[in-house]
C-alpha cells in the first residue's frame, strides 16, 4: 500500500490519500482522542503521541498536530497507523455512517435562502475544501449572517479568515442578496 501525503495550508496538518476510500460518504471531524471513539481508524492515529485532531473524509485522512510535534518524527508512524488500519479490514466508522450532507437543519422562514446556501456550500466551497484537506459545513443563518463550522485542515488555519471573508462571503453574497456576512462558529 503507497500512501501519498500532502501540505495544507494549515502548518500543522497534513492530508494523507491512502489510494482507497476512507468513508462511503460524507466527513467525519474528530478534534479530539475523546470524539474519535467510535472511530477505529481515529483511534490508531490518536495513539501517536503528538495527534491532536483527525479528519476523515471520502478519499483522505486529515491529522492535525502539536505544534511541538516535528512532522518528520510524526509522519512515519501516522503512515504506519494508517496502513495497519487499512490491511485489519476494520471500519473507519463503527456503527451509523456520519450524516452525508454534515449540514445542520434549518427550518422557518429562511428555508428557501439556507437552500440556497446549502447549494453553493456543497456546490462551490466543499469540493475546493476538500482538496486542501479540510471542510465547512452549514451551522445556522441569523438575520443576513450565515453561520459556518470549519473542520479538517480548516479548523485553526491561519488563512481561514480570508478565506471566509474573501471567498465564501463574497461568494453567497454574489448570488444571495438576504447574506450580509459569514462567520465561523467553533
Amino acid at each position: 500500500m503507497f500512501i501519498q501525503t500532502e501540505t495544507t495550508p494549515n502548518p500543522a496538518t497534513l492530508k494523507f490519500l491512502p489510494g482507497e476510500t476512507v468513508l462511503g460518504s460524507g466527513t467525519a471531524d474528530f478534534p479530539s482522542p475523546e470524539t474519535g471513539a467510535t472511530s477505529p481508524l481515529a483511534r490508531r492515529i490518536f495513539a501517536v503521541e503528538g495527534v491532536t485532531g483527525v479528519f476523515l473524509g471520502r478519499d483522505f485522512v486529515t491529522v492535525t498536530k502539536a505544534d511541538e510535534a516535528p512532522w518528520d518524527h510524526l509522519k512515519p508512524s501516522i503512515l504506519g497507523a494508517i496502513m495497519e488500519h487499512f490491511q485489519s479490514g476494520a471500519p473507519a466508522i463503527e456503527g451509523e455512517a456520519p450524516d452525508s450532507a454534515g449540514h445542520a437543519s434549518h427550518d422557518g422562514p429562511d428555508a428557501e435562502v439556507v437552500g440556497q446556501i446549502k447549494e453553493l456550500l456543497d456546490t462551490r466551497v466543499r469540493p475546493a475544501v476538500a482538496q486542501d484537506g479540510g471542510d465547512i459545513t452549514f451551522h445556522g443563518f441569523d438575520r443576513g449572517i450565515v453561520y459556518l463550522h470549519m473542520q479538517g485542515a480548516c479548523a485553526g488555519c491561519p488563512s481561514s479568515t480570508l478565506t471566509l471573508k474573501m471567498g465564501i462571503e463574497n461568494l453567497l453574497r454574489h448570488y444571495i442578496p438576504e447574506v450580509i456576512e459569514v462567520r465561523p462558529v467553533a
